[in-house]
C-alpha cells in the first residue's frame, strides 16, 4: 500500500512538472547589430535595414525592417513576427544587413536562431 502511494505521489509531481515546463515562455528572437565607424568607435543614428534572404531560407516568407542606432550604436530586431509568419519547422533564418549615415555606408549578414540573440557588427566607410 505504501509503494502505492509513492509511485502515485511520484507521477503526479512528474505530471506536475512536465505541465509547468510546457508553459514556459520563450526567449524572444533577437538580431542585435552593432555599427562602427573605420576608427571603431560606435555610431550613433544609422540607419539598419534588415532583409530576409529568402534564397538561402527555408521559408519563402518575405521580411524587412529598419531602426536607428541608439546613442550606444547598436539596435535589436524583434524577429518573432518572421518566425511566427515562417513556421514552426523553421529554427533558423539569414538575413541581409544594410547599414548608412550619410555618405558612410556599410553591409553584412547574420544568421538568427528562434529564441536566441544573434549579434553582428558592421563598419560603415565611405
Amino acid at each position: 500500500m505504501k509503494t502505492l502511494k509513492t509511485g502515485i505521489t511520484l507521477l503526479a509531481v512528474t505530471a506536475t512538472l512536465l505541465i509547468l515546463g510546457s508553459c514556459k515562455e520563450k526567449d524572444p528572437s533577437i538580431a542585435k547589430i552593432f555599427v562602427r565607424s573605420n576608427s571603431n568607435e560606435l555610431q550613433a543614428d544609422v540607419r539598419v535595414v534588415i532583409i530576409a534572404d529568402v534564397s538561402k531560407n527555408e521559408s519563402p516568407v518575405e521580411y524587412v525592417d529598419t531602426l536607428l542606432t541608439n546613442n550606444s550604436g547598436f539596435v535589436e530586431f524583434n524577429l518573432d513576427d518572421y518566425y511566427s509568419a515562417a513556421g514552426k519547422k523553421v529554427a533558423v533564418a539569414n538575413f541581409d544587413i544594410l547599414c548608412r549615415k550619410n555618405n558612410l555606408t556599410g553591409t553584412g549578414k547574420i544568421r538568427a536562431r528562434v529564441n536566441t540573440t544573434a549579434v553582428e557588427t558592421i563598419k560603415i566607410t565611405q
